[in-house]
């Protein structure tokens, strides 16, 4: 089973519940995500997709434990969300946050403090997505990618990026 979290008008497929807080764009699951706990069943989902919806909640360590609950052991959680040096991050005036490529690291034990939230996960893949020519989408993205901190602390603001994408799996005491 796939939760789509935020799904907006995304069509209806099997093995897909889709969640909006939005009863217009007629999702399967009317919810707001900044409520807690969300109306699902523990370890339901193989997958979650979180796709540019992260960046306009409240409490993020809290949605990451809630987003962990209802995973499967093992599950993966896909999230989407504007670049810090995007202006997309900052043109939304409905976006709280502004992240980066090391922001979910607080929740996969490599960044201390790692206690903002109960989950843990474990990072599969990252990048930092470049829109615009050829460049950017070739030799500052192998860059950013191949040394992000290098990147964010130096370059972001002279090239700026589009979007990050995360793969996080979740690992749960217990789980094979």
């Amino acid at each position: 089973m796939i939760l789509s979290v935020g799904c907006g008008r995304r069509a209806s497929e099997p093995g897909l519940v889709r969640l909006d807080r939005s009863p217009q764009v007629q999702p399967d699951i009317v919810w707001d995500l900044d409520e807690f706990p969300y109306p699902l069943e523990d370890s339901s989902f193989t997958t979650i997709e979180c796709m540019d919806v992260i960046e306009h909640l409240n409490n993020i360590p809290r949605v990451m434990d809630e987003f962990h609950r209802i995973l499967e052991p093992d599950g993966v959680l896909r999230i989407t969300t504007p670049h810090f040096s995007s202006a997309n991050s900052f043109v939304d005036p409905t976006h709280k946050w502004h992240l980066s490529y090391f922001s979910f690291d607080y929740f996969c034990g490599a960044q201390e403090p790692s206690y903002y939230a109960a989950a843990k996960y474990q990072v599969k893949s990252r990048r930092i997505q470049f829109g615009g020519g050829r460049l950017m989408r070739s030799v500052i993205s192998r860059f950013a990618n191949r040394f992000p901190k290098s990147y964010e602390e130096r370059f972001a603001w002279m090239f700026p990026a589009w979007f990050l994408y995360f793969e996080l799996e979740a690992i749960k005491q217990g789980a094979t």
